[in-house]
């Protein structure tokens, strides 16, 4: 390995899912840190419905408490409808929509209450409306490797799918191991697809995965061609959208560590990474060694 890695640190798939409500005043603490980090995104928080999600229920009150600095780290919203977007074009710190597209019907309903032909043509239209706010659009693309529903599934229908999200003029698409379900070899099958299908377009991957399976899917990734990487600290987060047992996000500060130790260049500051993963156990009131 070497070359030049974007990390994305997900606080917000690490807290949505959290029982406990977090305060908003921890929530900025911790964000304002992880934005002196060095990460390349940070997705901070949701406009989504409160009803759903409470936990994210405050996220206009904590984009009014954030010292971005001389940070460089871009900050990433996730909406599932217009109505959301709408919300997150608003905010000046809001530089990237993020968009979960499922290619599983089952899941789309679940998440978004929509067909995934109706989620098309919505992520058409919040795709417009980021462009004329100055803003990105990153497409997810959930149950990427599978889904546990019983739904059909195939890796072309999934190309096929980001193919049109190309022709939208989407330029970033992350493959989402929703479920933890994905194997290496899926891994670099269908990321390998994207990488050469899609020229232009920046191919990530927001895989869910135990700490003993983290390495060998980061792996295939990365040597499929993918090089940006969602990840949260202490391993937190996975769907609670999914009707299933939740498998958390990679550990950031394992990937981080995993990476450099490759000679890959990851923009992180070791310190101020440390700092954080200090931080996180009081944010997410998480105590002793296990949680």
């Amino acid at each position: 390995m070497t070359g030049k890695v974007d990390l994305v640190e997900c606080p917000r798939d690490a807290m949505q899912g959290w029982d406990r409500m977090i305060p908003t005043e921890d929530k900025v603490r911790y964000l304002n840190a992880l934005l002196q980090a060095g990460f390349h995104t940070l997705d901070f928080g949701s406009f989504v419905s409160a009803k759903a999600i409470p936990q994210m229920a405050d996220t206009h009150d904590v984009i009014g408490g954030l010292e971005r600095g001389a940070s460089r780290t871009r900050l990433l919203a996730i909406v599932a409808n217009v109505r959301g977007a709408g919300e997150a074009v608003e905010e000046s710190l809001v530089d990237d929509l993020g968009y979960p597209f499922s290619v599983s019907p089952t899941f789309q309903q679940l998440n978004a209450n929509s067909s995934i032909e109706a989620s098309f043509e919505r992520l058409s239209e919040i795709h417009l409306m980021a462009g004329r706010a100055g803003k990105q659009t990153v497409a997810y693309l959930s149950m990427a490797f599978g889904n546990p529903y019983g739904d059909a599934y195939s890796e072309q229908e999934v190309l096929n799918w980001a193919l049109k999200l190309k022709e939208l003029g989407i330029g970033t698409i992350s493959l989402a191991d929703t479920v933890g379900i994905a194997t290496p070899e899926q891994i670099s099958r269908l990321t390998g697809k994207l990488v050469t299908g899609l020229p232009g377009v920046r191919v990530g991957v927001h895989l869910h995965s135990t700490a003993e399976r983290r390495k060998e899917k980061v792996d295939a990734a990365w040597a499929a061609g993918a090089r940006r990487f969602d990840g949260a600290l202490l391993g937190l987060g996975g769907c609670p959208m999914s009707g299933n047992a939740l498998v958390g996000n990679i550990d950031m500060a394992w990937m981080e560590s995993h990476f450099r130790a490759q000679a890959v260049d990851t923009g992180v500051d070791e310190e101020s990474l440390s700092r954080c993963a200090r931080m996180a156990p009081s944010v997410f009131g998480i105590t002793g060694s296990g949680h």
